[in-house]
């Protein structure tokens, strides 16, 4: 694949988790420059690696960054029943097996990594995050999925009889619900591009799914204060979909020293493929720019200590 300043080559993998399931894995790698550092890609609900997130892939590679991506159980290429979320805790553990071993390997070791994760990618980076917590160098969070907005809420009275029913039929898909796809992506044309994915999951959220989601925001929102790693979180000010007040209450209590938020006037759900390209282009500038920066300072810190050593044993 040409494109840009570099050649970029692309490789899909099938790998298994602990629990026997087969999940797709995909790679954007530039060709003739070593990477500057390494992203790994956390879709959102229902979406999936190689198609929706390909563009963002893409403009990263044609940047000097390496990315990689891998499909949820129940997502995508990767094998499980579709959308079925029983436990989120089982794709924060499938995301960190698969991205740390990416990052062990040899010609990785060294390199500066860090997650880039949409709606609720943004809630599967602020897990591995808690997970590991000084392992990444940082998380760009695009309208992370926090707290889900008022508008996309069943009523309380709904959402209690729906945890009931959880208990009978999980899997069931009656979780009433406006067209997430309509209120997300403000240009038609990525609309039709996505009911046309066929990786991509269009019906009613399942009753596990739902309950599981809404347990990961509620979490999130209420521990917000141990999020420590840089980051930059980017969210549409007209977001129908998450919540961007959540996205400045993250910004104004995390104990990250490194913390940036961009508010977009005007702008929706989809920041990174679902806007008119004059304001993609704004968002991914916003995005190398922060990436450029940290990996600028990474490597003045590794100079500087690698100065250091050479003072001390001189």
């Amino acid at each position: 694949m040409a494109g840009g300043i570099c050649d970029i080559k692309y490789d899909e993998e099938y790998v298994f988790n602990g629990r026997g399931m087969r999940l797709f894995t995909c790679s954007w790698v530039p060709q003739n420059q070593k990477p500057k550092a390494l992203i790994f890609i956390c879709h959102g609900y229902a979406m999936e690696c190689s198609i929706t997130m390909e563009s963002t892939a893409t403009r990263l590679a044609k940047s000097g960054f390496a990315s990689y991506g891998i499909d949820y159980q129940g997502h995508g290429k990767s094998e499980g029943l579709k959308a079925y979320i029983s436990n989120f805790d089982d794709l924060v553990d499938d995301c960190s097996t698969h991205f740390t071993n990416i990052c062990e390997r040899k010609e990785n070791k060294g390199k500066m990594k860090f997650l880039l994760g949409e709606s609720m990618g943004g809630s599967m980076a602020l897990l591995l995050h808690r997970k590991k917590k000084d392992y990444w160098d940082g998380a760009i969070l695009v309208a992370p999925m926090c707290k889900i907005a008022d508008e996309m809420k069943p009523h309380p009275l709904v959402i209690s009889i729906l945890n009931q029913l959880c208990k009978i039929i999980p899997t069931w898909k009656i979780i009433p619900t406006q067209d997430i796809v309509d209120a997300a992506f403000k240009m038609p044309e990525v609309r039709q591009k996505i009911r046309a994915n066929q990786l991509c999951y269009k019906g009613r959220p399942r009753l596990k799914t739902g309950q599981e989601l809404l347990r990961v925001c509620l979490d999130l929102e209420q521990n917000l204060q141990e999020v420590a790693l840089p980051f930059i979180v980017l969210h549409g000010e007209d977001d129908k979909v998450t919540d961007p007040g959540v996205s400045e209450q993250l910004c104004n209590v995390a104990s990250s020293a490194d913390k940036t938020l961009k508010l977009y006037p005007g702008m929706w759900h989809g920041l990174l493929y679902g806007e008119p390209l004059e304001n993609i282009e704004i968002v991914f500038r916003d995005i190398i720019n922060w990436l450029e920066k940290r990996v600028s300072l990474g490597l003045e810190s590794e100079l500087k200590h690698a100065q250091d050593d050479f003072n001390n044993n001189a």
